[in-house]
This record gives structure tokens, C-alpha cells and sequence, in this order.
């Protein structure tokens, strides 16, 4: 199946996505055929959300060939780190973020094997990012009221990419 990204605007980028209770042949499926989405859009995450599918569950890669968390958490995370961030469902916007610095992020993979993951920087980062997805959280939610109004501005004057009528621009 190839999936499309979804952009900012469509409503299911704003729901909490439910956790995966059986991962079974579906689910690896599923995960599979989001990464040649996330290549295409030349990513390095991509949440199940920002393809339309509401299940705890994302796909990256960060130069190691791709890796699937399933019902990923943020058990512990410090420091803070500012990045220029950009999101696939937004794209050609990015934006400076504070985030948590480092990481440490538990799920599981598609054989169900807990896994455990420290991470910093950017690979914090992208985990951090992915699970706002998974929350219904978007870069936008991030920027300080006038930083989100300009980026609604630059948003919706780009015709090319504008989210579908009745996409809910209004700021939170």
C-alpha cells in the first residue's frame, strides 16, 4: 500500500492515537509500507497519525536503515537543546524548538521485544517529534503566539501545500 502524508489542517493530525495492544502481521505491514513514504518526503521519522492511521507507532531512520517503534514512551529526558525543526506535514517551514536534550525512550519493536533507547540531540529529537504526533501535538503547538500566527500566514499563502477547506487554522 503507499500511503499519502498528511498535511497540517486535516483534523486526524489532531487526535491522540490509540495504543497498539496485538502487534501482529498488520501492524509490520502497516510500518513497512510507511517508510517508503517517509523516504519520498525525503524524512528521517514519520508518525502512523501523519498517514492517517490513529495507532501508537512510528518509522525513522537516522542513517542505520529503518526502525519501528511501537506504543514508544518518554521515560526520562534532560537538558534542552534549540534546533531548527521542520515536519513532514508542514513542509518548507521549520522553526527554531526547545526541546529536552536527551532521551530515554521505551516501546517495543514488531517481534513485541521491549526496547530501551538513549538517545540525545537529534535523534532525541526526531523521538520527541514523532510522539507529539502520536498526541496529536504539531511543531506549530510549540511557537510562541506570534512566531505560530506568522507561521499560519506563511502557511495558508502557500497555495500549493494550504490544507483543505474547513482544516481548523485557528489558533489554539
Amino acid at each position: 500500500m503507499t500511503y499519502e502524508i498528511r498535511l497540517f489542517g486535516d483534523s486526524v493530525l489532531r487526535q491522540t492515537a490509540a495504543e497498539i495492544t496485538d502487534i501482529d502481521g498488520r501492524i509490520a505491514r502497516m510500518a513497512h509500507d510507511m517508510v517508503p513514504a517517509m523516504y519520498s518526503a525525503e524524512g528521517i521519522g514519520l508518525a502512523a497519525p501523519q498517514v492517517g492511521i490513529q495507532k501508537r507507532l512510528f518509522v525513522y531512520d537516522v542513517g542505520e536503515g529503518p526502525k519501528v517503534l511501537v506504543n514508544p514512551e518518554i521515560a526520562e529526558s534532560s537538558g534542552e537543546w534549540g534546533y531548527l525543526e521542520g515536519c513532514l506535514s508542514m513542509p518548507g517551514l521549520s522553526f527554531e524548538i526547545v526541546r529536552p536534550k536527551e532521551v530515554l525512550l521505551v516501546g517495543y519493536d514488531l517481534d513485541g521485544t521491549e526496547m530501551s533507547i538513549e538517545a540525545d540531540e537529534v535523534l532525541a529529537r526526531l523521538f520527541q517529534h514523532e510522539l507529539d504526533h502520536l498526541d496529536g501535538v504539531l511543531l506549530i503547538d510549540h511557537l510562541e503566539k506570534a512566531e505560530r500566527k506568522h507561521a499560519l500566514k506563511l502557511w495558508t499563502e502557500r497555495e500549493d501545500l494550504a490544507p483543505p477547506s474547513g482544516g481548523g487554522l485557528s489558533l489554539p
